[in-house]
């Protein structure tokens, strides 16, 4: 047979038998590599080795973080401002083009001031939006500061959700966050925070009493939209994140007296910018964050006293800044390398002209590596999630 083929190809019998030998072996090892891949990626998939991608979208001193899981589910937290021609919902669309997603999935807006809620009108006339997320009716009233304007932007908020477009649901404290890919609890909403301890957490924090007391001025208990804020811990594999929305000194210390109820934090968002009447020493101290990310502008968040508390902790956090605060100048704020806009916004109002809006983005590894990419510097720093 050998003999008949070689005479027809015009190749040599032996030849040919080693050719034969050779295919057979390398489509034999074709079959094991293909079974032993179809192993690995099934592993891989309920190992769940994909990464997580967060975009802080600089929106001048507002909120806006989107979430983006290995499968291309979506979580935006907050809108940014009003106004500006757009340019919040415009940098939020950007983010989300890079993240290779068309549509947000979910959208959690902590509380009801212009600098968290106010572009989701203009957001919601960009991109598509699956659901909203929030703590329930605005609490923020007469005669606390301020409350006209945050009742305006709760009744602009309201009638996009009496559209019928969207679905809407009010999320408690204790509560999971439905995204999946994310295992997300709602650590605090509506001036309530959860009554037990996360898994891991309940160690006694040594930082609660005198030597943290409210700031001067600040009301306690807060009766701004700021204290009803919600606020959530994620759990993305070994890396777990706090973001706390505007949360007040005084809900931070119901978290975190007499026990830690939230434990260790690998990358935390600060608080209200970095304004006074959030940042505790209670809370810093206690969740002993491992990075700082910093939603700040160049004159608004940022205090001297939150810079240096985050950067003096015993821990030394890293600390990351979307903007170079003006007003606290190079010893107080972070390393020029770790601030994403070191130039500031021209002028004010619907004639300023805006800076460049560079974003930090997080690439998070369910190992517990994660990398933090400057836009502004093209360069990343890399991290491996402590204990």
């Amino acid at each position: 047979m050998f003999g008949e083929l070689g005479s027809v190809f015009g190749i040599n019998p032996t030849a040919r038998r080693k050719r034969l030998c050779g295919c057979l072996s390398l489509l034999l090892a074709m079959l094991l590599g293909f079974a032993s891949g179809s192993i690995s990626a099934a592993q891989s998939t309920s190992e769940g080795h994909g990464k997580l991608q967060i975009f802080f979208v600089d929106v001048e001193g507002g909120q806006s973080t989107l979430f983006v899981t290995p499968d291309g589910h979506s979580l935006l937290i907050d809108t940014g401002w009003a106004n500006f021609n757009n340019r919040d919902a415009s940098r939020i669309a950007a983010a989300a083009k890079q993240a290779g997603v068309t549509r947000l999935d979910y959208v959690l807006i902590t509380h009801y001031h212009g600098d968290h809620v106010g572009g989701v009108m203009q957001l919601a006339a960009h991109m598509p939006i699956g659901t909203f997320f929030d703590h329930g009716p605005n609490r923020e009233v007469a005669p606390v500061r301020g409350s006209q304007s945050t009742q305006t932007n709760y009744e602009t908020y309201q009638k996009l959700l009496d559209t019928g477009k969207f679905k809407h649901v009010v999320l408690h404290a204790g509560e999971k966050l439905p995204v999946k890919g994310l295992d997300a609890t709602v650590v605090a909403a509506d001036g309530t925070v959860i009554s037990d301890p996360l898994p891991g957490a309940s160690a006694t924090n040594l930082t609660c009493g005198d030597a943290d007391k409210d700031p001067e001025g600040f009301e306690d208990p807060d009766m701004s939209e700021n204290g009803r804020a919600v606020a959530i811990v994620i759990k993305f594999g070994r890396v777990r994140i706090l973001d706390q929305g505007d949360l007040t000194w005084d809900r931070e210390r119901m978290l975190m007296c007499p026990v830690n109820k939230l434990g260790h934090i690998n990358l935390y968002v600060v608080g209200n910018h970095g304004m006074a009447g959030a940042t505790s020493p209670a809370l810093v101290y206690g969740i002993a964050p491992q990075v700082a990310i910093m939603d700040n502008g160049s004159t608004k968040g940022a205090t001297i006293p939150a810079l240096d508390l985050i950067r003096n902790a015993p821990n030394k956090p890293v600390l990351w800044q979307l903007h170079y605060a003006v007003q606290a100048g190079d010893e107080h704020n972070t390393e020029a390398p770790l601030i994403a806009n070191l130039e500031a916004p021209v002028g004010r109002g619907p004639t300023q002209v805006p800076d460049k809006g560079y974003m930090l983005k997080v690439t998070v590894n369910r190992d517990g590596h994660f990398t933090i990419f400057n836009e502004r510097t093209e360069k990343d720093e890399q991290y491996m999630a402590t204990k």
